[in-house]
């Protein structure tokens, strides 16, 4: 074959993760297509050896003796407050502990021996709090102490130290408590979503309340397991809590004593941790309720007199990001049950308390309008009511919202701080919060256990929705319980890519439906929507495609003609055909939506800014790159208006003008389009967020096409390390990633290193996914091709084939990933000079597509290429040509005119007539195909090279020397521009242009 030929090559190597963007709140029904919506990830119980608390402490000394008298005591005397407690002798080890923690900080005893050294090595990482020096040389200390301000002290005896844990537990607690500020409704995190709905459910669940105590016990116990102290307190509670709960105000009693009950509140509160919540949810009723009681009780003494206004106070030491999300101004949210002071002194204490060189110091101050004060969310003074007899103290129910009015900074014994004065919102006067909360009742609806299913549904925890709904089932009393159980049954399952078991549960919710509501119930229309859904996920276009069709026909009846819910129905549609490959169907689909919109929304409704994104991505799949980039552009645009600066949507815009940018070649305008979606997720998402994960696979992904490999495997390895931190360890994303690593060392030709990564890759989704999934066929396939480059025949036949195995079993008979596999295999064989075995596995590819695809589809035109090497392979140029011949039909109608698919169709062609020594005819093909080229891509782009290179040889063939040297020269040229200096392309073409100097 000449040099410039197209061979065969695997296809179906598991996708890059191109189009990752962040999850919205939408329930199925309203999945917008083409966003390629993150699976929510399920978290699974943590094991009881999880850190319960917000806290724990580490003891550092060399000679630490584990076994004597007085370190059990000292343990003894510290559980009372810490419930985990880790010695070290190791100081690397202790350091490495510290420096992996993420949701909890760290309290710090070490000893004098070691505190020079160690201390000035971790005092300024984030998860240490406190420090506590042990040793009998107290003076020798105290000097150097005062340089380090999260010393506390220099202790001789424990009991001392034990008294300042217990204060800075109390203060590490207090800091813990998130404050959420939302300055506009499109900035709302889902933390202050969430959390608020949760307690509205949790109020509105009809408990079996000695079940409910048991269980929490049980829990307790669990996680307090080997703390006497503890256990005692928690068997005190099961025997006391529910005999003395009305007459002794017992839930804050139990709360303010700052036991077991106290600790892992605030801890699932602040960190969202459903499952201690769930554990907890009688008592967070309770306490609820009896914040509720004492209002109640209290607003009449609160109301008297003249004083129109209650003052009360909380100070804080926060980071400097924390404090800027706060002087955007608007709503502000603390989640947790909220302790406050009158007395202004105690909360410039927390304050001082709490400061380090990091963090600002911050004083609420809270006006409470005592005409507002009893339709506002509860709150009480409970001085006499307490564990700990303190003066002054009101407590809120969790989640009160306030409204921030004035920000100053203030100074108050020498301590700065910012005075941030806050009014009690009332959702009802508040206009802003009430959409809010209307808008978060629209989403979840239902009786309490339905709404926290569909809550855990929202927030990922798919198998502790799924036991919810399970045993909502079994106790449905009537069949439209039933059919809703069945519902969100099949959401779950579809969530888990247990697609099969969700058709079946969505197949008996609509059973019911279609038994009890009218024809054109907008239910109905749900149901064939959801059905629809899972139908793509499968691949099974045609079935996708008629159950959306029912969707929009009852649509159609039941809406008026420019309803937004049309708009989706169209869009969904428009997925399927873009799927299919039907662009043009695809593209009036999704242009009918837009049509919708424009009429239905304002003008720069964030929805349009889907469309135009959608349309974007058909434009781009076409290769109609200008039209993408334009659709894209506009999109864009709408996003800059209508969203905040630093919004995750506009990060998914950059990143999908980068992957336009990639496609067309222009890998430094991809490059610089990816690092801006990266720079706004940075800021918009926490540091180990899998979004970020996401972004620099993608920059991985640029210098893997520029073949800048090192740097795509660094970025790659950034992306990995990011998953580790933020996903289980054998989550489907760091298949993924291993995946890509294992391509990049693929495109390096180290072999044995790709195969590694395939296989850790593989590894991974044997545990991840059932069996027979398609993901791990996609793994043998890609395993199979690194055993094809490295000439290892058998072995990537015996790859191939366990893919193709698996598919069998997971995919219908005539999916198009069994005809990837059968490519595959054709292409080993093709690669083994077993071209009649190749022929075979081809046409069964091509049979497959023929079936599952349109009769234009772009993959049958890939088919008949293939097919085409074969037969000139063998030699049978006739056969060769007719099937070139055909490839270029089908992508000539699919296609613009000058798609880069073309260009290699026409490049095939004059392949062929090459071999035939019809040398004319083979540099008219190979001149078209640079026509298109020349339009279709840059102007440095290496398929341009290639196609100088072709036409040079056949000019050298010719005996048109001057003429090949020419376009040999250019082809150099743009390798020379595009190339890493060292690529054998380079070495290949000054190969040629000597081969032809001689011969002049």
């Amino acid at each position: 074959m000449g040099c410039g030929a197209s061979s065969p090559m695997p296809v179906d190597n598991l996708p890059n993760k191109h189009s990752l963007l962040l999850p919205t709140s939408s329930t199925t029904l309203n999945q917008q297509s083409d966003l390629n919506q993150h699976s929510k990830r399920d978290r699974r119980r943590t094991d009881k050896n999880e850190i319960i608390q917000n806290f724990l402490l580490l003891w550092l000394d060399a000679k630490i003796d584990e076994s004597s008298e007085d370190y059990r005591n000292s343990i003894k005397h510290l559980q009372r407050t810490v419930n985990t407690i880790k010695p070290y002798r190791d100081t690397e080890e202790c350091i490495n502990y510290i420096s992996k923690l993420e949701n909890e900080k760290a309290f710090l005893i070490i000893s004098g021996a070691l505190c020079e050294s160690v201390v000035p090595r971790v005092h300024n990482m984030t998860q240490l709090y406190s420090i506590y020096v042990f040793c009998q040389k107290k003076e020798k200390y105290e000097e150097w102490a005062k340089e380090w301000s999260k010393v506390k002290d220099i202790f001789t005896e424990i009991i001392p130290i034990c008294d300042a844990v217990r204060q800075s537990a109390r203060q590490c607690d207090e800091d813990s408590i998130v404050v959420n500020a939302v300055s506009s409704l499109n900035q709302i995190e889902p933390l202050f979503m969430y959390t608020q709905f949760f307690k509205e459910i949790i109020l509105e669940i009809d408990f079996d309340e000695n079940k409910q105590i048991n269980e929490l016990a049980v829990y307790a116990r669990e996680k307090y397991a080997g703390n006497g102290e503890h256990l005692a307190i928690i068997n005190e509670f099961v025997r006391d809590y529910r005999s003395h709960l009305e007459e002794n105000n017992k839930s804050v009693w139990w709360y303010t004593r700052e036991c077991f009950i106290y600790h892992m509140l605030n801890k699932a509160l602040g960190k969202l941790q459903v499952e201690t919540l769930l554990k907890m949810g009688i008592f967070i009723r309770d306490l609820h309720r009896n914040i509720e009681k004492l209002h109640a009780e209290q607003t009449n003494e609160m109301s008297d007199g003249t004083t129109k206004e209650i003052m009360v106070y909380r100070g804080k030491a926060m980071t400097q990001e924390d404090f800027n999300k706060i002087k955007q101004g608007g709503l502000l949210s603390f989640n947790n049950f909220l302790s406050t002071s009158t007395d202004r002194t105690v909360a410039i204490g927390f304050i001082q308390e709490g400061l380090e060189s990091k963090k600002i110091g911050v004083l609420f101050k809270m006006n409470i309008d005592r005409s507002s004060a009893s339709s506002s969310p509860p709150f009480a003074r409970i001085n006499e009511h307490s564990y700990f007899k303190k003066e002054n103290e009101i407590l809120f129910s969790m989640h009160t919202v306030f409204r921030v009015h004035q920000i100053e900074e203030k100074k108050h014994d020498g301590i700065k701080f910012w005075r941030v004065k806050l009014t009690l919102t009332n959702a009802n006067d508040d206009q802003q919060l009430s959409t809010l909360m209307k808008r978060i009742r629209q989403e979840i609806t239902g009786t309490g256990w339905q709404k926290m299913g569909k809550l855990l549904w929202k927030l990922g925890e798919n198998h502790k929705a799924e036991e919810l709904y399970n045993m909502l089932l079994n106790e449905a009393s009537n069949e439209n319980d039933e059919s809703y159980c069945y519902h969100y049954l099949g959401m779950i399952k579809n969530d888990l890519g247990q697609y099969n078991e969700a058709i079946e549960f969505y197949q008996k919710s609509l059973d019911i439906k279609e038994k009890t509501l009218p024809p054109n119930h907008p239910d109905l229309a749900s149901s064939y929507n959801n059905i629809g859904l899972v139908y793509k996920n499968m691949g099974e276009y045609s079935k996708a495609l008629t159950y959306y069709e029912k969707d929009l026909e009852i649509g159609l009846k039941a809406l008026p003609p420019n309803h937004p819910d049309l708009a989706i129905s169209y869009g969904n549609i428009g997925s399927v055909y873009r799927n299919m490959g039907e662009y043009s169907k695809a593209l009036s689909s999704y242009e009918r939506s837009l049509a919708i919109r424009k009429i239905a929304l304002p003008p720069n409704h964030p929805d349009l800014a889907t469309s135009y994104n959608n349309i974007g991505n058909v434009y781009k799949d076409m290769g109609e790159y200008s039209k993408a980039l334009s659709s894209h552009e506009r999109s864009l645009e709408i996003r800059k208006i209508a969203l905040p600066p630093n919004h995750p949507d506009l990060a998914a815009s950059y990143l999908n003008i980068g992957l336009v940018y990639n496609n067309m070649g222009e890998y430094s305008k991809a490059l610089s389009s990816y690092e801006r979606s990266l720079e706004i997720w940075k800021i918009a998402l926490p540091s180990n967020h899998p979004n970020l994960a996401a972004s620099y696979n993608n920059i991985g992904m640029v210098y893997d096409n520029m073949g800048e490999y090192s740097k795509a495997l660094s970025s790659y390895e950034r992306s990995l390390e990011i998953q580790k931190i933020a996903l289980p360890p054998n989550h489907p994303d760091l298949a993924a990633s291993y995946n890509n690593i294992g391509m990049v060392y693929d495109n390096m030709g180290e072999y044995s290193k790709a195969l590694s990564s395939y296989e850790r890759s593989l590894e991974i989704k044997k545990i991840a996914l059932p069996p027979h999934h398609p993901l791990l066929a996609s793994s043998y396939n890609n395993i199979g091709n690194v055993y094809a480059k490295m000439g290892e025949y058998s072995k990537a036949l015996s790859s191939y084939e366990r893919s193709l195995e698996i598919r069998k079993i997971a995919l219908p008979p005539n999916h198009p990933h069994l005809a990837s596999s059968y490519n595959n295999i054709g292409s080993v064989y093709y690669n083994m000079g077993e071209y009649s075995k190749a022929l075979s596995s081809y046409e069964r590819s091509l049979e497959i597509k023929k079936i599952a695809l349109p009769p234009n589809h772009p993959d049958l035109a890939q088919s008949y290429n293939n097919i085409g090497n074969v037969y000139n392979n063998m030699g049978e140029y006739s056969k060769a040509l007719s099937s070139y011949e055909r490839s270029l039909d089908i992508d000539k109608k699919v296609l613009p005119p000058n798609h880069p698919d073309l260009a290699s169709d026409y490049n095939n062609i004059g392949e062929v007539y090459r071999n035939m020594g019809e040398y004319s005819k083979a540099l008219s093909s190979y001149e078209r195909s640079l026509e298109i080229f020349k339009i279709a891509l840059p102007p440095n782009h290496p398929s341009l090279a290639t196609s100088y290179n072709n036409i040079g040889m056949v000019c050298d063939e010719m005996g048109e020397y001057s003429k090949a040297l020419s376009f040999l020269q250019k082809g150099l040229d743009i390798r020379q521009k595009s190339l890493p200096p060292n690529h054998p392309d380079i070495a290949q073409s000054k190969s040629n242009i000597e081969d032809v100097k001689k011969k002049m």
